[in-house]
């Protein structure tokens, strides 16, 4: 570079500074880096996934309950099991209609909410994570001050798979033996 360069574009070794930092910066990041921010990524997901999970299940919408499974999905509760699609949405829609009559009834049922806790996520390869954690179904108390109900407690064990780019629940055991 010449000083008559220099003296029409002062700011040009800033900028080229400028540029060669930012190049530097720009490059993607690998080994435990790149697995660090794909697990990130995926903690992140599968924790969307168990949330549209618990709100499906708690809206009794069987449709969008048998859509966070994969579709030989399968959900085990000691000896009740339902494997796939249909099955898993005729499971929901099952206690939809229980529930209903309860209020044809007149009884009280409040709304439901699941939650899962102390969750710990442990990725088996790239596509397979299984999800190890806590659970309470609770009943929310009836209108006026009514307490609300613990309906079940337990453990659950997960196994998850990335299917076509999304995480899905392969099988879910709300009462593993071990």
């Amino acid at each position: 570079m010449n000083r008559r360069t220099l003296r029409r574009w002062p700011s040009l070794p800033l900028a080229l500074l400028a540029v060669a930092l930012l190049a530097g910066c720009a490059t993607t990041p690998g080994g435990a880096d790149a697995q660090w921010l794909r697990e990130t990524r995926d903690r992140a997901e599968i924790e969307a996934l168990m949330w549209r999970y618990v709100r499906a299940l708690d809206r009794y919408d069987g449709a969008a309950y048998a859509a966070t499974f994969t579709p030989d999905g399968r959900f085990t509760a000691g000896t009740m099991n339902a494997s796939g699609t249909a099955a898993l949405q005729a499971m929901i829609d099952g206690l939809r209609a229980r529930r209903d009559e309860r209020v044809a009834r007149g009884e009280p049922s409040g709304p439901m909410h699941h939650i899962i806790t102390n969750s710990t996520l442990e990725f088996q390869d790239r596509d397979h994570a299984r999800l190890n954690a806590y659970w309470m179904t609770v009943f929310e108390g009836a209108p006026g001050g009514a307490t609300p109900r613990v309906a079940a407690a337990g453990r659950s064990v997960d196994e998850l798979a990335r299917v076509n780019g999304r995480w899905l629940i392969r099988a879910r055991d709300v009462a593993p033996q071990d």
